[in-house]
């Protein structure tokens, strides 16, 4: 070694207390390396991604316009007084359509969970049901609750069974929930819900006074800044001047922050169709020219277009959305768009999942110890098949030399009481086992337990994440916390057999 090289203490650094860094809540979690310095642009969605909703209060808005909807459309006066809850789903979720079940599924498509209005389905009922055959989200029988938007969809689907079925009514569940949708789609169109919610953004928004900040720190790096929704102009106007107007004295108007706003885009459709992009001309549209206007609104357009305009590369481009299908999915599979998700549950699942450490450590034990019992009983059956063969053969042919067979029937009694006693062992083991999930579940969620995991697997939800979001987080203003150069590593990815 070169005397004049300079040596690190690797080992008294690994060993130094850890500095105070991001608190693990407001972090960003990369799943694919992604560095920052090669963004040009990023683009972000609006509704749930720069605006937060207040989700309780969103909820409890669409519940209620659903409901009036449901009435107007024939069903009996008591649906409006029906108990429901606004905690009951989650994202991720699976309506079963035929049967009225609300179901959660792991990453290979395994039910795993269920409920049928509120009464949680057995194992027994979920496997008759769900078990001998593959399940298909595809088909028409199913339907994704994939948005925090839908999540009203769930609680009053699951609401309108149990009341219906309480009162001994007939109930199809395809049309119940047919008729949900519809309903609460209606009371998007005509205002219902929209113009409430722009009336009283306080009540329905978690304003985030550091998105200011985060968007200009990103400007100041050189990073171009573009807005893609699906929300028409005039509500995204009022949303975005709500958020951003006179955060900054840097930035007069909202549009300020931006390079590029594009409204109305109708993703996904936007990621695989040809529709014209178009600029808003007050309330004319004209065919959008080349280059795209500072200042300007457009509306519309395509991924081709768009990325033609913007003169990016498709992976210079990193999109920050909250839905996986419209905004994350469609995007990372027609493009080569980076992506970001912002879960707005992380923050709540990272401290549920810090809180159940001890839980997590106990369990890992416990199917240490289990791994261990199950070696020692293959050992003592493989003993007792053994003993028992050879004390067969004795009783029915010649006894071989110096084979006891009293001496061998005690000690196969001896393995037989070693055989119980292991058996006894691991069912107090699986007992413990499914106290602590059951207990780390609470901790997540009463109904649905953790967002992003199943037990040891993935749920549906976590594994889209994992395979189409570069990046997630809980919020966009937690990149005000990393440099706009960022370089985000992914943690190494072990298979079961690189594990110790």
């Amino acid at each position: 070694m070169n005397p004049l090289q300079l040596t690190l203490a690797i080992d008294e650094f690994l060993a130094r207390a850890p500095s105070p860094g991001i608190a693990r809540p407001r972090r960003i979690f990369c799943n694919r390396n992604l560095r920052m310095s090669n963004i040009a642009w990023v683009g972000f969605d609006m509704d749930y991604t720069l605006a937060i909703y207040n989700q309780r209060e969103m909820d409890e808005l669409s519940i209620r316009a659903t409901i009036e909807k449901l009435v107007a459309r024939g069903y009996p006066e008591f649906v409006r007084s029906i108990p429901y809850s606004t905690d009951f789903p989650v994202r991720g979720l699976l309506i079963d359509k035929r049967f009225g079940n609300v179901l959660k599924m792991n990453r290979y498509k395994f039910v795993t969970k269920g409920y049928h209005g509120l009464r949680e389905l057995p194992k027994d009922e979920l496997r008759e049901l769900y078990h001998s055959k593959k399940i298909r989200p595809a088909t028409p029988r199913y339907h994704w609750i994939d948005t925090l938007y839908a999540l009203s969809e769930a609680a009053l689907y699951a609401a309108l069974v149990e009341a219906m079925e309480k009162r001994g009514l007939a109930i199809d569940y395809a049309k119940v929930f047919t008729d949900i949708r519809e309903s609460i789609d209606e009371a998007h169109r005509d205002g219902t819900i929209l113009e409430t919610v722009a009336a009283d953004f306080p009540r329905f928004l978690n304003k985030d006074h550091e998105l200011a900040p985060t968007l200009h720190k990103l400007r100041s790096a050189g990073k171009r800044l573009f807005v893609l929704t699906n929300s028409r102009w005039s509500y995204t106007d009022d949303m975005m001047s709500y958020l951003l107007d006179g955060e900054m004295s840097e930035y007069p108007h909202w549009r300020n922050y931006f390079d590029v706003v594009v409204v109305a885009a109708t993703k996904p459709a936007f990621f695989q169709e040809r529709r014209p992009l178009m600029m808003r001309d007050g309330e004319k549209l004209h065919p959008a020219g080349a280059p795209l206007e500072r200042g300007k609104i457009y509306e519309g357009g395509n991924l081709l277009d768009l990325e033609r305009a913007l003169g990016a590369v498709g992976d210079e481009v990193l999109y920050v959305g909250d839905h996986i299908y419209g905004d994350i999915l469609r995007s990372k599979k027609e493009s080569a768009w980076r992506t970001a998700m912002i879960i707005q549950e992380l923050e709540g699942e990272v401290l549920a999942h810090d809180s159940c450490r001890d839980d997590f450590v106990r369990s890992e034990n416990l199917e240490d110890g289990r791994d261990r019992l199950e070696d020692e009983l293959r050992f003592y059956q493989t003993r007792f098949k053994d003993l028992s063969r050879r004390i067969d053969h004795a009783h029915t042919h010649a006894r071989p030399n110096g084979f006891d067979v009293g001496e061998a029937e005690a000690e196969r009694t001896r393995i037989k009481r070693a055989i119980d006693r292991v058996r006894g062992r691991l069912r107090l083991v699986d007992v413990e086992l499914h106290a602590i999930e059951r207990r780390i579940d609470q901790r997540f969620h009463p109904f649905w337990g953790s967002l992003l995991k199943d037990e040891h697997e993935q749920s549906s939800f976590g594994s889209q994440v994992e395979e189409y979001a570069c990046l997630y987080t809980s919020r966009v203003s937690n990149f005000l916390s990393y440099s706009p150069q960022q370089y985000f590593r992914s943690p190494r990815d072990e298979m079961a057999h690189e594990l110790a």
